[in-house]
């Protein structure tokens, strides 16, 4: 029975996470993919967030009616709806930067930087005490390399792109090259994405935080998609004038905008959310650079996309850096796990088992 409960613990806490992250990750590739792809034929992104956010925020509607009336959770209090607004702030931020940086890269590119978002982490765990930083540690000693080197690597896609890996033929000239940035509107594109993946441990440590004084996946996610929609209505309304751009018709689009709505928006947040408060900021970045080879696929494949040498050089660098973090990690769970285990078995003392003294007590009167 007692074996049995540990299983179920153990899919909970370690399968489960893991490939619900793996998951999101292939999904998020494909919807930045689909983006790339609407944006190309003129799909604004002010108007993208608006709607996908809207249909989100309806989606999780009902949910709320059950939230609401559940007496397992706290009183939603203003102060909790302040926080959820401040999160919504830096996730519209965050969304606008990093569409914006796919806009005038690819969604290679921003898998690329994606890798940032475990060193940034990090550094921002450290800063509200939700890693410990021991100089003296070798565990600690790696997590900080891994992030310098994955700060370097980060460079290194920005400002170096380098030759085609694989060029098109000149024949013909393919979507990629059509639609292909300069160098640098290359430069420009890494920039924002940086911005983007500075804001999303941001946005990973508030939601830590709420969900600590709220636990409630479903209701924080929709007052976040709610307050995203309506910050994205606001700008939107001064950054788009053009009245056109609002309509939208049944195209790629609307796909876009409905996808990214259900999956992006709704169950991504949510799932980002659940594993967030299940196992920490730390945890949730480390599945980033899964993306890498996920996204370049899609990307020569769907888009035509073209890799260059400077985006598989710096990614590679960013990916050593951050399994050298994730490496420090690791041991640092080893090491508190041995401790816990240790702490245990000292419990279970002669002085806290009076039987067992008895028994050694008997053991001496007969030697």
């Amino acid at each position: 029975m007692a074996r049995a409960a540990a299983h179920r613990n153990y899919c909970y806490r370690e399968v489960l996470p893991f490939a619900a992250m793996v998951s999101m990750e292939c999904l998020n590739v494909g919807l930045n993919t689909l983006f790339k792809l609407a944006a190309t034929h003129g799909m604004s992104r002010h108007v993208f967030l608006v709607y996908a956010y809207g249909v989100a925020a309806l989606i999780l509607l009902p949910s709320q009616f059950l939230s609401l009336r559940s007496r397992l959770l706290p009183s939603l209090n203003f102060s909790v709806l302040l926080k959820i607004f401040l999160l919504g702030a830096v996730g519209y931020a965050s969304q606008i930067m990093g569409y914006t940086g796919i806009n005038y890269g690819s969604p290679t590119l921003a898998s690329a930087m994606s890798n940032l978002a475990p060193a940034f982490t990090f550094v921002l765990a450290i800063i509200f005490r939700m890693e410990k930083l021991a100089l003296s540690s070798t565990s600690t000693r790696a997590k900080l390399v891994g992030t310098i080197v994955s700060i370097s690597g980060a460079f290194v896609v920005t400002f170096y792109k380098g030759p085609s890996i694989n060029a098109a033929p000149s024949s013909a000239p393919s979507l990629h090259q059509l639609l292909d940035s300069s160098q640098s509107n290359w430069i420009i594109g890494s920039l924002f994405l940086t911005v983007e993946y500075i804001l999303v441990p941001v946005w990973y440590i508030l939601v830590t935080h709420i969900m600590k004084e709220y636990p409630s996946e479903f209701t924080i996610v929709f007052f976040y998609t709610f307050s995203v929609s309506i910050l994205a209505a606001v700008v939107g309304f001064f950054a788009e004038p053009d009245s056109s751009k609002w309509m939208i018709g049944p195209n790629i689009a609307l796909v876009s905008m409905l996808c990214s709505g259900v999956f992006n928006c709704c169950i991504n947040n949510s799932v980002h959310s659940w594993a967030l408060h299940l196992r920490g900021p730390v945890y949730v970045a480390m599945f980033k650079p899964l993306s890498i080879a996920i996204a370049a696929a899609m990307g020569v494949i769907i888009l035509g996309d073209t890799l260059y040498l400077g985006s598989i050089i710096g990614a590679t660098i960013i990916v050593i850096g951050f399994y050298s973090v994730m490496w420090g990690k690791a041991k640092e769970e080893s090491n508190h796990e041995f401790v816990i285990e240790t702490t245990d078995l000292e419990l279970f003392t002669d002085e806290n088992h009076p039987l067992l003294q008895s028994c050694k007590i008997q053991d001496s009167h007969k030697s």
